[in-house]
């Protein structure tokens, strides 16, 4: 398989160099040449198929021939080291939680197949590899545990500043090793322009291997198809019209859903649920796409004024703009109605969602307004106790800390703050 830039301006490349690039040199995103659909006897088989047989089956193509068979079969079985199960919300609505592997984010999925990947490639060179990633929340951490102690391969993680939630920050400042956390004086956008700066600037690349490990990167974003495939796969014999609700910021996730309907799978529509950076939202309704300044909200992680990934989106539907918004809808929301949402499944349905979580409900209930035979899939993309100052606020009971962050309570945060691209430069060629 080979992947073109979408700004097509570069020469087209392995999976091993997309993965290795991060961004090409055109600043474009990189993109498959192709997209083959599985067969119908997967689908027929889906049922009784284990995670990881679906998962080497729906990623096979777009890694051949660069990780052999066997190699990517290790990966995945090490990626997919958890559970991924739908829960019943109530009889057209259910949610998937993504939330059980080990930074408790739907990223951990994308995070350690990247690092399995990058690793099996790193074996065969000498220069060290720099992976250079910005994040609005769950990506750090994910990524930071993805590749802790990864022989050869160092971790630079962005964040901004008082923007992400007690939690996340100690999943991406304390665990040290081959992790560096930068605290940056701006928001999200800015640290994701300081890492596409990165990856043009000569001065760097021409003296250290840089990777990005955003959903930019496509062994990042890629994997991200397998979920869908596996909440599918519980549905498939009891429910009719699938529908995903996908919490969208970049729009990796909700682009890799589509990525999993190209492959075959019988998704019926896909709903982009935003907070009030509501890019596509907007550009949905007006056909016109207006990048915004960054708004903080109580779903920080959905904090993203200027998507990286919807252009891939738009690739995938040949920018046609009617097909799109056949197969996409979105919807935006405020705090207060995030809140609400979150009080509303607590308290009718006994079910205690994050605020991420709580805005793909109330996109699958906008949705089934005028489509009520739908069932809605809203994808709770992480444990709601990595944002207990907001759960706090509308649930009653006392929520227990998982272990996987009961043992980060207490550790000690470690991060350089900086506040523009020279100082990133030079953190990352010294």
């Amino acid at each position: 398989m080979e992947f073109y830039s979408l700004n097509h301006k570069a020469n087209n490349v392995s999976f091993k160099d997309a993965l290795k690039n991060g961004l090409a040199p055109d600043r474009g995103l990189y993109f498959p040449t192709s997209i083959q659909k599985l067969p119908s006897s997967f689908f027929d088989a889906l049922y009784k198929l284990t995670d990881s047989q679906i998962a080497f089956e729906s990623v096979r193509q777009f890694v051949h021939p660069d990780i052999p068979e066997y190699e990517l079969k290790k990966i995945i079985d090490e990626t997919l080291c958890f559970d991924f199960p739908v829960i019943a919300i109530n009889q057209n609505t259910s949610s998937l939680e993504l939330f059980h592997g080990p930074t408790m984010a739907f990223k951990d999925v994308g995070a350690r197949f990247m690092s399995r990947c990058l690793s099996y490639f790193t074996k065969f060179q000498d220069k060290p590899t720099t992976v250079l990633v910005a994040t609005s929340g769950d990506t750090g951490g994910a990524v930071a545990n993805g590749f802790l102690g990864i022989e050869g391969i160092r971790v630079v993680i962005l964040y901004p500043k008082g923007k992400v939630s007690k939690v996340q920050e100690k999943q991406l400042t304390t665990l040290g090793q081959n992790i560096t956390a930068l605290e940056v004086d701006g928001v999200f956008d800015d640290c994701q322009r300081m890492v596409k700066q990165a990856f043009l600037d000569k001065s760097i690349t021409n003296k250290i291997q840089i990777t990005s490990a955003n959903s930019i990167n496509v062994a990042r974003w890629l994997p991200q198809m397998f979920y869908f495939f596996f909440a599918y796969r519980q549905l498939i014999n009891k429910k009719n019209n699938i529908v995903f609700s996908v919490p969208s910021g970049n729009f990796g996730n909700i682009c890799a859903g589509f990525m999993a309907q190209q492959l075959g799978l019988p998704i019926k529509h896909l709903v982009a649920a935003n907070n009030n950076n509501k890019v596509v939202s907007e550009y949905l309704r007006t056909g016109k796409y207006e990048p915004k300044t960054t708004i903080q909200t109580l779903s920080n992680a959905m904090d993203v004024g200027d998507p990286s990934n919807f252009i891939r989106i738009q690739e995938i539907f040949k920018n046609e703009f009617k097909t799109l918004t056949e197969q996409l809808t979105s919807f935006s929301y405020s705090d207060e109605e995030t809140l609400n949402a979150m009080k509303r499944l607590y308290k009718e349905f006994n079910y205690i969602a994050d605020p991420h979580g709580a805005i793909g409900y109330l996109a699958a209930k906008d949705h089934q307004k005028k489509n009520p035979n739908d069932h809605v899939v809203f994808l709770e993309t992480a444990h709601p106790t990595k944002f207990m100052d907001v759960v706090s606020q509308v649930i009653p009971t006392e929520i227990d800390l998982p272990p996987q962050i009961q043992s980060l309570i207490n550790k000690q945060k470690k991060s350089l703050s900086i506040s523009t691209f020279e100082e990133l430069k030079e953190i990352l060629i010294q």
